[in-house]
C-alpha cells in the first residue's frame, strides 16, 4: 500500500463530499486491484536495434528492406504521403485512416543507395535509408527535411508489448506545431509533451499538459520546407522537443531534436511534404474530410452548467431577444438529466422539453444536448439494461464488467471499439431527437472516471474489442472518444438522414474531424486562459481538426467586464462561438456586464452574423481541402521566420487577418503583417506588409484587416448574400471563393470563384466559370477606394 494514497483517501472522505468522495476512494483502490491482477508484470527486457541491411524487395509504392533484427516497409501513396513501418508493420489496421487508406504510387521506385543503403524516389519526396536503419526524408531537390535515427525497442523477455523510442533531427530553424490540443502553443517550446488524453480535473491554463485531446501529429515548419509527421499508435507516450540553434553564419548549427517514446503499439509513421495547404489537404485525404457543420452551428451558441429549468432557458432566450442579440443555439448541460443519467430528462424541471425545443426552433434557435459515455450501473435504468443485453460494456481481464464513478454515480462504460456497441449507442440518439435536440456535445469521454488518487480513467488492464483484434485500455484509451464520436455520427446519419449531424467532443484522436469538432474544455477564467484559447484552436487546426472554439469567458470564476468582452470579441471570429461556464462561475450573458460591454458585444455578434456566408464558405473549403478556418500568419509564407514566431494574430481564411486583444488595458497593439496591402475593416486605413504596424484597439472592437483584392461573402442588409470586395492595389488583381450553402442538408454546392481587377479608379468584379466569365449573381460592394 502506498502511504501517500492512503492519506489522499482519508482526506477525500473527510472533505465533506462524503457520498461521492467515498465512491472515488473505492474506485481508486478497485482500479489498482484490477490492474494488479490484469496487467502483465514488467519483467526483464532485451534491447534491440534494427542491425545492418541484408537485402531489399521492391513492392508497390516502395518495398521491404530487411535488416539483421528487423525489417522496414516503405510505401509512397498516390497522394504523395510517405509511410514506413518497422518490423514489417503496414498502414492498417488504423483508427486514424479513413477507409482502407490510399493506394500505393506505382511511380515510386526502390533503388540501391550509397554505402549499402537504399532509397525510395517519388514525385514529392525522396526517402533515404542508411545501412543501419536511419531514415531521411528529402525534398525532390535533395534538401533534407528530417532524419530519423535507427529506432530502439525494449521487448519483455516473456513476451508482450514492446516499448520503443525514435529520435529525429530537423533543421536548426525549424518550429513545431500540433500534438493535438496544447494550451501552451501553438508553437511548441522546448519540453516534454505527453500523449495520453487526460481530464485535468480542474480549470486549466497555458502551463497544464496533457489535456483532453492529444495526438501524435507534428507539423514542422522550416526554411527548407514544411512537413507533417504522424506516429500511428494510440498507446501512451511522450514527445520531447528541443529547438535547434543556428551558428550565426559559422556553419555550426545545432539541429532541432525530437524524441518520441511509446509504451507499445507498432512503430509506424506517415510523413507528408509540401506547402502548408498541400500538407493539410493530403492529411485530410488520409484521415478523412472534416465533417460539415450545419449552417446554424456557425452562429452564436449559449451554454451554462446550471440553467436548471425550462423557465430559466426561456428567460435567457428572452434576454437575447430583448437586447437585440442574435442567438442560434442553447446548450443543456448535465443538470437537465434525471439525476445525471444519460439519455434521460428531469421531468420536474423540463416537463415539456419537446415543446420548448419547437418554440426555440420557430425563433431560429436549436437545442443542443450534452452526452456522456458513463451509464449508471443500476438494473431498471433503460440504457444500462439495453447495453447489458448486447454486452456493450467494458470488461476486465477476468470477464467482469468494469465499474467506475461519474456524475451518475457508480457507472459502467460502453466499449466503443466494438462495432456492435457503436451500433447500439448510435441508436440511443433517437430519444434525444424525439426530445427536440438537434446537436450533441460529448463530454467526460477521455474517458473520465472520478478517482481519489491515480489516473481518473478506466483501469489500464480493462479489455477492449479493438475491432475484433482484442487488447486493453493501454491501446484503447486514446481512441475511446474518437470511436464514441463515430457511433454518434453514424447513428445520427441513420436516424435523421436529411440533416447534417452536429456534434463536438471534448476528447478525440487523429481523424476526429470526420465526425465533428471539439472545444477547449474547462479553460481557466483569466487573461492566460484567453491566450490559451487561441493557442488551442490554432494547434488543433494544424492537426486536421478545423472546427473548434473555447468557453468564452472561461469555465470557472467571474471574468472582469474587459476580459469577458475581449474573449467575446475573439470568439466571434472562431469556428465554434460559444459562451459557457461552470456551475459555480459567474454569469456569461452579455447584459450581465454593463451597458458598455453589452453594446460592444452586440457589435461583435452582428458582425459574426454578417460574416456567416464567409464562415460557411470556409467550412465547405475545409471539407474539400482540409484547410482550417483559423490559420497561423505563416500559412501562405512558411519561409518568413517572423511570421512563424507570431502567436497573437491569425488569418481567418485567406481574406481576413484578426488581431485579438489578449492582455488587460490594451487600447493599441502591434500587428505583424504578411506581405501585401491590408485594410482596416472599420477605418479602411491602408497598411503595407511585410512588417509590423501599430493599430487602434479600442474597447469597442479588436483589429481586423482585409487583404487587398479579397472577395468576402457576407450577409447583406436584406439577409441575402453580398460580395464585399477589397480593392486590389494598382496593377494587381484579387480573388475569392464563395460557396452558397443552400441549407443544413447534404447538397454539394458549387465553389464559385470571383476575380477583382483594378481599372484606374474602378474595380471590376467577374465570376470565372468553365464556360467563360460572367457577371456576379450577387450585389457587389467595393471597399478600400478611399
Amino acid at each position: 500500500m502506498d502511504g501517500r494514497d492512503l492519506v489522499r483517501s482519508v482526506s477525500v472522505v473527510g472533505s465533506g463530499r462524503a457520498a461521492q468522495g467515498l465512491r472515488t476512494v473505492r474506485a481508486a483502490w478497485r482500479r489498482r486491484r484490477i490492474d494488479a491482477a490484469g496487467l502483465p508484470r514488467r519483467g526483464p527486457e532485451r534491447a534491440r536495434v534494427p542491425g545492418e541491411v541484408r537485402d531489399a524487395e521492391p513492392g508497390p509504392g516502395g518495398g521491404l528492406i530487411r535488416f539483421g533484427r528487423s525489417e522496414l516497409r516503405i510505401v509512397v501513396a498516390v497522394n504523395g504521403a510517405v509511410f514506413w513501418g518497422w518490423d514489417g508493420a503496414g498502414p492498417q489496421p488504423s483508427y486514424a485512416l479513413a477507409g482502407s487508406g490510399p493506394e500505393p504510387d506505382p511511380r515510386a521506385v526502390l533503388e540501391p543507395d550509397k554505402d549499402g543503403g537504399w532509397r525510395v524516389v517519388a514525385e514529392r519526396a525522396t526517402v533515404v535509408v542508411s545501412r543501419h536503419g536511419a531514415v531521411q526524408v528529402c525534398t525532390p531537390g535533395g534538401v533534407t527535411l528530417r532524419r530519423d535515427l535507427p529506432p530502439r525497442w525494449w521487448e519483455p523477455v516473456d513476451g508482450g508489448a514492446a516499448r520503443w523510442m525514435q529520435r529525429s533531427e530537423v533543421a536548426a530553424d525549424a518550429r513545431i506545431f500540433g500534438l493535438g490540443g496544447r494550451a501552451g502553443g501553438p508553437r511548441l517550446r522546448d519540453g516534454r509533451y505527453r500523449l495520453w488524453n487526460t481530464d485535468p480535473g480542474r480549470a486549466f491554463g497555458p502551463g497544464d499538459d496533457p489535456l483532453y485531446l492529444t495526438m501524435p501529429v507534428q507539423l514542422v515548419v522550416a526554411d527548407a520546407g514544411t512537413h507533417l509527421v504522424f506516429h500511428d499508435t494510440s498507446w501512451d507516450g511522450t514527445v520531447v522537443w528541443r529547438e535547434g540553434e543556428e551558428g550565426a553564419g559559422s556553419g555550426h548549427d545545432r539541429a532541432g531534436h525530437c524524441e518520441v517514446r511509446m509504451d507499445g503499439g507498432p512503430l509506424r509513421c506517415w510523413v507528408v511534404v509540401g506547402t502548408p495547404a498541400r500538407v493539410l489537404h493530403t492529411w485530410a485525404s488520409l484521415t478523412g474530410a472534416p465533417a460539415l457543420p450545419p449552417a446554424w452551428a456557425l452562429g452564436h451558441q449559449h451554454a451554462r452548467w446550471g440553467f436548471g429549468s425550462e423557465q430559466e432557458v426561456r428567460r435567457i432566450v428572452a434576454g437575447y431577444h430583448e437586447h437585440g442579440l442574435p442567438l442560434d443555439a442553447v446548450h443543456l448541460d448535465i443538470d437537465h438529466h434525471d439525476d445525471h443519467q444519460v439519455f434521460t430528462v428531469d421531468q420536474e424541471r423540463f416537463p415539456k422539453l419537446p415543446v420548448l425545443a419547437e418554440e426555440l426552433r420557430r425563433d431560429g434557435i436549436r437545442l443542443v444536448s450534452i452526452v456522456e459515455p458513463a451509464v449508471r450501473a443500476e438494473p431498471g435504468n433503460a440504457v444500462f439494461d439495453s447495453g447489458t443485453a448486447v454486452d456493450a460494456f467494458v470488461r476486465d481481464a477476468h470477464g467482469r464488467t468494469v465499474r467506475g464513478v461519474a456524475w451518475a454515480g457508480e457507472s459502467v462504460f460502453p466499449d466503443f471499439t466494438d462495432a456492435r456497441a457503436r451500433a447500439w449507442w448510435g441508436g440511443l440518439y433517437e430519444e434525444r431527437l424525439e426530445r427536440g435536440f438537434t446537436g450533441f456535445w460529448h463530454d467526460m469521454n477521455e474517458p473520465t472516471s472520478f478517482s481519489a488518487f491515480g489516473e481518473p480513467t478506466l483501469p489500464r488492464s480493462a479489455r477492449h474489442a479493438l475491432e475484433g483484434r482484442g487488447g486493453d485500455h493501454r491501446e484503447g484509451h486514446n481512441v475511446y472518444a474518437l470511436c464514441m464520436a463515430q457511433a454518434a455520427y453514424e447513428g445520427l446519419r441513420a436516424l435523421a438522414p436529411q440533416e447534417r449531424p452536429f456534434l463536438f467532443s471534448r476528447s478525440g484522436w487523429a481523424g476526429l474531424q470526420r465526425y465533428g469538432g471539439t472545444w477547449s474544455g474547462d479553460v481557466a477564467t483569466g487573461w492566460p486562459g484567453l491566450r490559451a484559447s487561441l493557442s488551442l484552436v490554432l494547434g488543433l487546426g494544424l492537426c486536421g481538426v478545423p472546427y473548434s472554439g473555447p468557453d468564452v469567458g472561461g469555465f470557472d470564476g467571474s471574468p472582469s467586464p474587459e476580459l469577458y468582452l475581449r474573449w467575446f470579441q475573439l470568439g466571434a471570429y472562431l469556428p465554434l462561438f460559444r459562451t459557457h461556464a461552470g456551475l459555480r462561475a459567474g454569469r456569461r450573458e452579455p447584459w450581465e456586464f454593463g451597458a458598455e460591454v453589452l453594446e460592444h458585444a452586440r457589435v461583435a455578434l452582428l458582425e459574426r452574423r454578417r460574416l456567416l456566408p464567409y464562415f460557411l464558405t470556409l467550412a465547405h473549403l475545409a471539407r474539400r481541402t482540409g484547410a482550417p478556418y483559423v490559420r497561423p500568419l505563416w500559412w501562405g509564407a512558411p519561409e518568413d521566420r517572423a511570421l512563424r514566431d507570431c502567436e497573437d494574430t491569425f488569418l481567418l481564411g485567406d481574406g481576413l487577418l484578426v488581431a485579438p486583444v489578449l492582455d488587460a488595458g490594451v487600447r493599441r497593439r502591434a500587428v505583424r503583417l504578411p506581405r501585401g496591402r491590408w485594410y482596416d475593416t472599420v477605418t479602411e486605413e491602408v497598411h503595407e506588409g511585410p512588417g509590423r504596424v501599430v493599430v487602434d484597439a479600442p474597447l469597442s472592437r479588436i483589429p481586423v484587416l482585409a487583404r487587398a483584392g479579397a472577395v468576402v461573402p457576407v450577409r447583406g442588409a436584406d439577409g441575402g448574400l453580398e460580395l464585399e470586395v477589397w480593392a486590389p492595389a494598382r496593377g494587381r488583381t484579387g480573388a475569392g471563393l464563395v460557396v452558397a450553402d443552400p441549407g443544413d442538408g447534404w447538397e454539394e454546392p458549387e465553389i464559385e470563384r470571383y476575380v477583382a481587377r483594378r481599372h484606374g479608379g474602378r474595380v471590376v468584379v467577374t465570376r470565372d466559370r468553365e464556360d467563360g466569365v460572367t457577371e456576379p449573381p450577387y450585389p457587389v460592394r467595393v471597399r478600400g477606394l478611399g
